[in-house]
Parts: structure tokens; sequence; C-alpha cells
């Protein structure tokens, strides 16, 4: 309770500790906000927030100076001021009082304990993808936003996007017919060279950087290529097919549920020499109660990938990196200029969040939606894992039948962290 008050009405902050224009936005009408790694990633999202007039950033936190030393740059210059404060523990800078919402941008074995540990603190949340690690990891955040009344966004962005968003209503409205398939494209994996093990450098944090994960000694083919080890990662099957299976279950009117089987149609391991472990390319089948198959496909380059949703009288497709939207018939790219005059405000992700914690209503990628997404992403590793067809059970989240694909929906979590 105590919680879910705290997230009920954003942090007032006056307008000289941030640098604002006394004018630029009224201080109870602004939403304190945080970054909790900034690295990669945290920087690009982080500088879309700072644009929002109604912003106030306060703190970035990173284990790796270099990169803190990046994000308080990044605010700073921004305000023309050096208040940013800087944290290299995440649970320091959750103990704030000031503080609205929290941006998780690390890498993906924090996104869901580092999210749950900012719901606890009474945080709302932006999380990047991939949003955990385990299906237990998923379930355990949504469970916990939903206790406490967090509203949280994934940051599966494409959910916001106008091209998204018009494939999916064509889907949904049968303009190509009753769908059938939903095709999810994304690259192919490297295979990664190891790297000999060196000391921790001066100012990482290299106990902070592994969370819950299994130790192991410090290398940077492993740090670096942390996505394509299953200890820290899921490859390119969560990394970039967390998006497609976002609009899949949402095309699907599944939001709240899951396929039924999994097939394994292709696969490609590394050579044995590469650090590798998640598969180079692969193409996985899972099928729907009601009939409808998502095909991951892990092929070819990374300017290539594409969602496509096919039905009984046609298809359409958006590629990503160009942003096309093609379709068969072809007349169907006619409509898009009808519907997309009524999105509105729901095309800018980071808006929906921060009208949420506003407002209190929950957003386009809510936690439920956002779970029930990535384990699609889960069930296909698992089987490629195995190598074996899965049936699974939406409801109880459990694999029937099967013992041993049901110890790899969860993994244990290296001391002190707990969900």
């Amino acid at each position: 309770m105590a919680a879910t008050a705290v997230a009920a009405a954003p942090y007032v902050v006056p307008d000289t500790a941030t640098g604002a224009a006394p004018d630029a936005v009224s201080p109870s009408e602004r939403v304190t906000m945080s970054i909790m790694g900034c690295g990669n990633r945290g920087p690009r999202v982080m500088h879309h927030f700072l644009a929002q007039p109604d912003v106030q950033w306060l703190a970035c936190c990173d284990c790796r100076d270099p990169n803190l030393t990046k994000g308080k740059k990044q605010v700073d210059e921004h305000y023309g001021n050096a208040d940013c404060a800087t944290y290299r523990d995440f649970r320091e800078l959750f103990a704030r009082p000031d503080l609205d919402g929290v941006l998780v941008a690390t890498g993906a074995r924090w996104h869901a304990v580092g999210s749950i540990y900012a719901a606890r603190a009474g945080l709302d949340i932006y999380s990047e993808k991939p949003i955990s690690l385990t299906l237990a990891e998923g379930r355990a955040l949504a469970e916990t936003c939903n206790r406490l009344g967090t509203i949280y966004q994934a940051g599966h962005q494409r959910h916001s996007t106008d091209s998204f968003r018009f494939a999916v209503e064509c889907a949904q409205q049968g303009r190509i017919g009753e769908l059938k398939e939903v095709i999810c494209n994304f690259w192919e994996c490297p295979a990664i060279k190891p790297t000999k093990p060196v000391p921790v450098p001066d100012g990482f944090g290299y106990d902070m950087w592994l969370g819950t994960t299994p130790w192991h000694p410090f290398m940077w083919a492993r740090v670096n290529g942390w996505r394509y080890v299953w200890d820290t990662g899921g490859g390119m099957v969560d990394g970039m097919g967390c998006h497609w299976t976002d609009l899949a279950q949402w095309a699907n009117w599944a939001e709240h549920t899951g396929p039924v089987k999994a097939e394994v149609e292709q696969v490609e391991w590394t050579p044995p020499e590469s650090i590798t472990e998640v598969p180079v390319s692969c193409r996985v089948a899972l099928t729907y109660e009601n009939g409808v198959r998502c095909i991951m496909e892990s092929k070819g380059k990374f300017a290539d990938r594409y969602i496509r949703f096919v039905g009984t009288e046609g298809w359409i497709q958006v590629h990503d990196g160009t942003n096309t939207v093609t379709a068969e018939p072809a007349s169907l790219l006619r409509v898009r200029d009808i519907s997309a005059k009524g999105w509105g405000e729901p095309g800018d992700h980071i808006r929906n969040f921060l009208e949420g914690i506003k407002t209190r209503r929950r957003t386009v990628c809510h936690p439920e939606a956002a779970h029930r997404a990535m384990s699609v992403c889960h069930l296909t590793n698992i089987a490629l894992r195995l190598q074996r067809t899965l049936h699974w059970d939406p409801v109880k989240e459990a694999f029937i039948g099967d013992p041993e694909a049901n110890t790899l929906r969860a993994r244990s979590l290296r001391s002190p962290w707990r969900i």
C-alpha cells in the first residue's frame, strides 16, 4: 500500500533544482526520472525522454565508471548545469524520495530483477527489452507490478509506431482474411571467438554487472558478447524476437495467453571453438489453440529483418530497417492514410508511459502483455536447447508431460539477489 501511494503522485521538484526555465512546465506536472544502465541502449532512449517537456532527469546509475560519466554528461549538457547525481549501486538510487520513475536499460540479466526492485521501491518503470531472462522472472515481474499498482512500459516501441500498428489493424479487422501465420524474421547470431581471462579493469563493478547470473572469470569476449551466452542472454530470439512476438500476440488477440506447441524446424549451431551458445540460425513454429502459427525465424542479415502477417486472403509486411509496408493485395495500402489519422498520441511510446504515470492508466505494453510476448521467445529457446517439440499450457504456464523442460522455466539466482 505504501509503495502504491508513493507511485500515485509525481514528486514536485522546484525549477531551480533542474535548470528548467521557470515557465516551461509547472512543477506539479513534471515526472522525475533516472536511469539504471548508461551503456549502449540507455543513452539513446534517455535522449528521447529528455526531449519531453515534462520530464526532469535527476540521476544516472551504472556499475561501470565510463558509462556513468557518459550518462551524467548527457543530462548535464541538456540542462546546462552539473546537477545530475550518480550512483554505482541501484539500491541507493531507488532509495531517493524524489523519484517517480526509472529507465532500466542494463543488459538483459538485470531487466526483470532490477524492475522488481524498482517497483518495490515505489517507482514506475520503463524497461528495455528483453524484459526477462526466464519465464519465472517474467511472471514475478507481472505479479509484482500488478500487486503494487506499478505503471510499467516494456520497450517494445514498435507497438506505438504507425506502420506496425497499421499491419496489426489489418490482421485484426480481417482485411487479409482469417489470420493464419505471423512470420517473425530477424538476423543470425555471430560466432564469437574466446579471449583470455584478464583482471577486472579499474572502474568496472564486475560483481554488480553479473548480477544474478553465475560467476565467470572476466573475459572481454563474454562481457561484450553477453547476449549470445545462455547465462546472460538468449540470442536474437529474445533480443529482436520479442519485438515481433509483441505484435504477433497483439494481432492474434493473445496478449493474456500464448502458444500451445513449439516445434523446431531448423537449427544451426556455432563451431565448438566459439563461446556463442545460442544458435547461429533457426526456425521454430509456435502454434496457438486457434491454429494460428508464429514462425520465429533467425536467418540472413541485420538489414533484412521484417514481420509478415499472412491471412487466407492476403498478407501485409513491415520491413524493420526501412519501415516500408508492402501487402497483397496492394490495395490494402490505401487504407493506411485513413486509419493513421485516428491514432494520435498513442504513437509515442514514451509519451504513453508518461501519461500512464500521471493518470495511473496502464500502458500499451503493460507487464502482463510484455511477459506473454516474452514467453514466446522463452518457449522458442527452450525448444531449441532441448531440440524437440514441446507442448505448453498457457494457463498454468507449464510444459505438459516434460519435467526437463519445466526445469528450464527458472534458474537459481546468485546470492544475495532475490525476486
